[in-house]
Formats: structure tokens, sequence, C-alpha cells
């Protein structure tokens, strides 16, 4: 695999080693989940049984200790070897969805929880976005109110990943009313709970059949006290620890598609002959796919440059927007040429990149739209006026 970022020898052994699990898991096994919808089972234990999903987690706790470049080239690599955002989102939440109940987790959380997410022990969700809410974290309407032994839990989620398989759901909800805050995202609290009395429903889509997505139905769902994560109304505050590593992995896992995609397109240029000779001599076929190496490179590089960043504690909200928005761009605009490169046959499933196409909208979408990238850039890097 050529790499664009320099590496440390043990960043290069990282790459070497999740390839090397990888392999075990070839084209025909991530079709399959694609066709059948069946959970990659045998890939997150394959992960979680060489420590890949606590790369991230402290070590007194059962994880390696390390960063987010590390988990980065990780992800990278895992999307790279064509397991795409099947592979990647199936593991995707174990990387960082854990943060807030190691940062802000009471040390029976921390030592009861992280060791079994860590082992894939414990499969856990995330809920937070609303059917009514969208990116507006603030104007969450799930709601939970105090009892003597706990909380008890109404209102809705959607686009929850990983509910019909998760014994367990980090929520956030409403604990005071917004009309009784001063600012609209005051009085949110998270939850570590179980999935106990959560109806969940799987919402069609596009890609990634195998990763179920839901909406989840809360009906008086009782939870205990201990639940609770941190301080009661701080959890949006909580949740914001996470954004900067979650777009620089979503970069790096929807770059890693892309590169995936160009190999494809790449040899199937080679070796496809047309009029006598390979339609890779052709420049309307080449200069669209090199054009891609040249943009998926720069996302990389970016992305990393936010990873080591955010590693040695600096600000890096402009570089992972950035690198999220670049990511997602390149990473869909490889999979569009290698399709097309294809011709007629980057339409069959037998050659994969319509799958990685179909994949490769994820990243543009979630978990921030585009717009609101660029939103945060006009106004926090270049001083523009506000503009929602």
């Amino acid at each position: 695999m050529h790499n664009i970022a320099p590496m440390t020898e043990d960043q290069q052994s990282i790459q070497d080693a999740v390839a090397a699990v990888c392999r075990e898991f070839d084209a025909e096994y991530w079709r399959k989940t694609d066709e059948t919808g069946k959970w990659p089972e045998e890939f997150t234990k394959a992960m979680a049984d060489g420590g890949w999903l606590g790369i991230a987690m402290p070590e007194e706790v059962g994880g390696s200790g390390l960063g987010l470049k590390e988990a980065s080239i990780m992800m990278q690599t895992v999307a790279r070897s064509g397991a795409g955002f099947t592979g990647c989102s199936s593991i995707h939440l174990n990387i960082f969805g854990a943060k807030p109940i190691e940062k802000f987790g009471t040390s029976e959380q921390k030592q009861e929880y992280l060791p079994k997410i860590i082992s894939g022990q414990q499969k856990m969700c995330f809920g937070v976005t609303e059917p009514n809410s969208g990116l507006d974290t603030s104007s969450l309407e799930t709601r939970a109110e105090r009892t003597n032994s706990g909380y008890v839990i109404n209102g809705r989620k959607i686009w929850t990943t990983g509910a019909q398989r998760a014994d367990k759901i980090l929520l956030i909800a409403r604990t005071t009313p917004k009309d009784k805050v001063a600012k609209p995202y005051m009085g949110l609290s998270l939850f570590y709970c179980d999935m106990k009395g959560i109806e969940a429903k799987p919402i069609p889509k596009m890609g990634r059949k195998a990763i179920e997505c839901n909406m989840l139905y809360f009906d008086n769902v009782e939870i205990p006290k201990e639940a609770l994560i941190g301080e009661e109304g701080q959890g949006f505050k909580y949740l914001l620890q996470g954004l900067n590593p979650e777009r620089v992995l979503f970069a790096v896992e929807a770059i890693g598609l892309g590169f995936a995609a160009l190999e494809r397109a790449t040899t199937y240029a080679k070796e496809r002959v047309v009029f006598g000779r390979p339609i890779g001599q052709n420049q309307g076929v080449a200069h669209p796919l090199a054009k891609s190496w040249a943009e998926l490179s720069a996302a990389e590089l970016l992305a990393y440059k936010a990873a080591d960043l955010y590693d040695k504690g600096l600000e890096c909200g402009a570089e992972a927007n950035a690198a999220k928005y670049l990511g997602a761009e390149a990473g869909f605009t490889a999979c569009e040429a290698s399709v097309l490169a294809h011709g007629g046959m980057g339409y069959a499933k037998e050659y994969d990149v319509e799958r990685y196409m179909r994949e490769a909208m994820i990243a543009r979408i979630a978990p921030v739209s585009r717009e609101m990238i660029l939103n945060f850039i006009s106004e926090r890097v270049l001083g523009l006026p506000k503009s929602y």
C-alpha cells in the first residue's frame, strides 16, 4: 500500500497488521453481506480478538492507549481493503463512541463497561439524531424525566446504527425543558443504558445493507440513575468532545473507500482491451483516475494533519471539518470515476465498484452535511457572519 503521509515504524506496523486481518475477508465476503444484509460478525470478532477495537482507549481498561492518528490509519486500511463503509461502520462506534464514558464516567462505569466494549463482549449503539431535529442537536425532543429510582425516557431517535444487535445505548435526552434553560443546548444529559424496552425498526436504505440503521421508539422506558454519565445537563458538552475525531474518521474511511475503487478501476483499465489497446491508454479513462488519486492524496494529508493536531491537544476544528468535506468529496468522485471506467461492467455487482459508489454517499451526508461544514469554515475560519 503506497503511503502519502509519513508514518512512524509503529504506525506502519499497525497498517500492516490490520491489512493482514482484512485479507481474510475478500470481496466475495463483503459482496455477500451487501446482498444478505447479515452483519459481518466474523469480521468484527476478528478485529476485537486482535485488540483493535480499543486502539484509542486507555491501557488500564484494556485498550492500546494510542491516538487518533493510529485509529485513522487503522480505519483507512479497513476501508481500502475493500470492506468499505460496511466494514468500517461495523467497528466505527467502538473507536471513539465510548469516549464520553472514558472522559466523564465514574471509575465504576469505566471499569464495568469499557473492557467489555473493547473486547466486543458488549455491543453498543448511539442515540443522538431525531426525526424533527436533524443536525440541530440543541432542539432534541426526547425527554428523560426523573423518578425516585432513575429516569423515564419518552421520544424517538433516528439513524441509530446497530440497534438490532446492541446490548447498550449511549443516549442523549433532555432532562430540563428547553424553555427553562438559558441556552438551547443546556439541559441535555447523557445516559448509558440497556436496550431493554426500546423498540427498534430498521430503515431500508441505499447502501451498507449489512449495517442496519434504525428508528427507535421510547415509550416510558425506565432506566436507573446509575445510567447517567457525568453531570445532569452537561450531555451536549460531552458530545462536543467527540466531534472532531469523528469527522477525521469519516474522512479517512471515505478516502480509503476511494482508493479501493481506484485500485479496482486501474486494474480493469490495464486489462480491458478495446480497439486493440488497453482502455487505460486512453486519456479519457486515465485522467479522471489520475485526478482522483491527486484529490484523495491531498485529503489524506489534511486528515492526518488534523489527527496529529488532535493528538497533541491542539485546536483542529478547521482541519477536521475540511478533511471530512474534502475526503467525502474525493471518495465519491473516485468511486464515480471507477464505475465509469468499467463502462457497463461498472453497473454489475461482480466488480464491486457500484457498491463502493453507493456507500460513498454516506460520508457526504453524515455525520454532518457539506453545507454545515462550509458554514463552520465561513464563520470560524474566515470570520464571516453566521448564516443560521
